[in-house]
């Protein structure tokens, strides 16, 4: 990705840790937690192996034919399993984004730098509406979360740290924000 390289290394950490913490949520005992968490930590690892700045590593040329190739699988299986929930729709398009900018990347890293133009492909700008509505959305539902039931004096009945809805929404929304901020710098 094209930017500062302080921005692309915050990009990473930030990346890598929604990753690693969507790994922990697939151990989760919910279900639903662990069907959608494999994707979201395919995801995040991805982003953070590709928002590494340029000047500190520069992928092979072939790299962006296997993110793509990854990419295009996750998106297959989103699709797939898109016919359970509507979540997995939005795994599709962020699957898809990835392909896209790695092929756009792929594009980038065989021409010569100064050519090219300054314009905003159309799809880029649907992906960029997209992850901003969805950031926006997940902002809001983020926001008036209602405490576990359950709780009692015990705690009996309280969900896992990695069973909280509010924690895999703020990963949501921060792996919406990368998305952003990855489409804005290609």
């Amino acid at each position: 990705m094209h930017g500062p390289a302080s921005s692309g290394w915050l990009l990473v950490a930030l990346c890598a840790v929604t990753g690693v913490y969507c790994l922990l949520r697939m151990r989760s005992g919910a279900e639903e937690q662990r069907s959608a968490a494999g994707g979201e930590a395919l995801m995040g690892f991805g982003m953070a192996s590709m928002a590494v700045p340029a000047a500190v590593f520069t992928p092979p040329s072939w790299a962006w034919a296997a993110y793509a190739a990854v990419f295009g699988a996750a998106a297959v299986h989103a699709l797939w399993a898109a016919r359970s929930g509507a979540h997995h729709l939005h795994h599709l398009v962020g699957a898809g984004a990835m392909v896209y900018m790695s092929v756009a990347m792929a594009g980038a890293s065989s021409k010569p730098h100064g050519q090219g133009g300054s314009e905003v492909p159309l799809l880029t700008g649907a992906l960029l509406l997209y992850f901003a509505g969805y950031v926006l959305l997940t902002g809001v539902r983020l926001v008036p979360v209602a405490a576990v039931a359950g709780g009692g004096a015990g705690g009996a009945g309280t969900a896992g740290w990695g069973d909280r809805p509010e924690l895999a929404r703020a990963c949501r929304l921060s792996m919406g924000i990368s998305m952003l901020v990855m489409l804005l710098t290609m």
